[in-house]
């Protein structure tokens, strides 16, 4: 029996969590809104200082993101499969874009933004993210009885993986790497991958990432606080610290809605990465944990959709959506609680970020879409059984 409606609880998660975030940008980000203006008064471009810049910036972007939410939901999905090729290329365009002078931006450690004059800057890796998404939920479909196969099936797919991660890694943006990578291997397994290609090549691409490791001080810095919080705490390992004082300092209860220390100055980018680290501070453990239970709901929603989707290209989609969700949710609640090395990922649906945002809600929307045409009663793979079943393939005649 098919849907005629989207996953209606996976919906109302994702808008509260949307409501959550801009919730908490009103908070947390008054300190870093107030530093924000206060220099582009002194610089004469602005009349006076205020402690609602994020926000004020957040809602707007999370306002506009609503129409592309709709739309992403109704837009016939046949579209992003004539689409997946064009799109994928024109995010790598972008990617390279990066590295031309004038175009790409420095973001802390990072050169990750196309910085035009009178344009909205953009963050290529949101985009690259659903561009490889849409691509290989075509290439896989296409080669559903070679995926198996390490020649035909895991080397190619390899090769298709590394040129994102090549361009990513240059920028270099390892949170972005780790995401996409996760996203390419739950995709890759779905469509009927071998698990042990997908372990050689994790173990294979962990030992070629070590000297890069190694050969960066600040990358190593990072893995060198994860192993060790308590080490520098005033340089190095000053952001873990920090979050973890802050979480710590949230208890069960929390400090109270508005009430955090740790925004002023001492969680960095604490309407973005660290979030989650400030609303435990001023929300406590009972209510924090709501948010993790949120993501939770999403990663079920999101596979149970996979698993009833129509056809195999809905499958895969569904699949790399909702590994990006659940798994980039996962690694920045780590980071925050010092259980992974930084990476600089933001918080789906809640960070501060328009082209995070905007990038997350047009995913979201085409996953609530797959889930209207959801063969209610029965999984994809039950599905493929019983159409062999009855539709078996004819056999090749062999010639003598």
């Amino acid at each position: 029996m098919r849907k005629a409606t989207i996953d209606i609880p996976l919906a109302i998660v994702i808008f509260c969590l949307i409501i959550f975030g801009i919730i908490m940008i009103s908070s947390v980000s008054v300190y870093e809104s107030y530093q924000m203006t206060n220099n582009m008064v002194s610089q004469g471009l602005r009349d006076e200082a205020s402690n609602s810049f994020y926000l004020w910036r957040h809602f707007w972007r999370a306002l506009i993101s609503i129409p592309i939410w709709i739309f992403a939901i109704y837009f016939p999905l046949k579209f992003w499969k004539k689409a997946a090729l064009p799109f994928f290329v024109i995010t790598i365009l972008m990617l390279f874009a990066l590295f031309l002078p004038g175009i790409g931006a420095n973001y802390g450690t990072s050169t990750s933004w196309i910085d035009l004059p009178f344009l909205p800057s953009v963050q290529p890796a949101e985009m690259a993210k659903l561009g490889l998404i849409f691509y290989l939920a075509v290439w896989m479909e296409k080669r559903q009885e070679l995926v198996r196969s390490f020649q035909y099936g895991f080397i190619p797919f390899t090769i298709l993986l590394s040129i994102v991660v090549i361009l990513l890694a240059m920028q270099p943006d390892f949170g972005s790497v780790l995401v996409i990578a996760v996203i390419a291997a739950s995709m890759f397994f779905a469509a009927g991958g071998s698990p042990l290609h997908i372990l050689a090549g994790g173990l294979l691409a962990a030992a070629m990432a070590y000297p890069i490791i190694m050969s960066k001080d600040y990358i190593r810095n990072r893995f060198l606080t994860f192993l060790n919080p308590e080490l520098d705490p005033l340089n190095i390992g000053f952001q873990i610290k920090q979050a973890l004082i802050a979480i710590g300092s949230g208890g069960v209860f929390g400090v109270g809605f508005g009430k955090s220390i740790q925004k002023f100055g001492y969680l960095p980018e604490v309407q973005g990465d660290t979030i989650f680290a400030a609303a435990a501070e001023e929300l406590g453990f009972i209510r924090i944990s709501f948010l993790v239970i949120a993501y939770l709901v999403i990663a079920y929603r999101g596979y149970k959709i996979a698993g009833n989707a129509q056809d195999r290209f809905s499958m895969l989609i569904a699949t790399g959506i909702t590994s990006w969700f659940a798994f980039q949710a996962i690694i920045n609640m780590g980071v925050n609680l010092a259980i992974l090395p930084l990476t600089g990922l933001t918080l789906p649906f809640v960070s501060y970020g328009g082209s995070s945002l905007m990038v997350n809600v047009l995913a979201a929307g085409i996953l609530l879409n797959i889930s209207r045409y959801a063969e209610v009663g029965t999984n994809f793979a039950d599905r493929r059984r019983i159409r062999r079943a009855y539709h078996p393939q004819p056999r090749r005649r062999v010639s003598h």
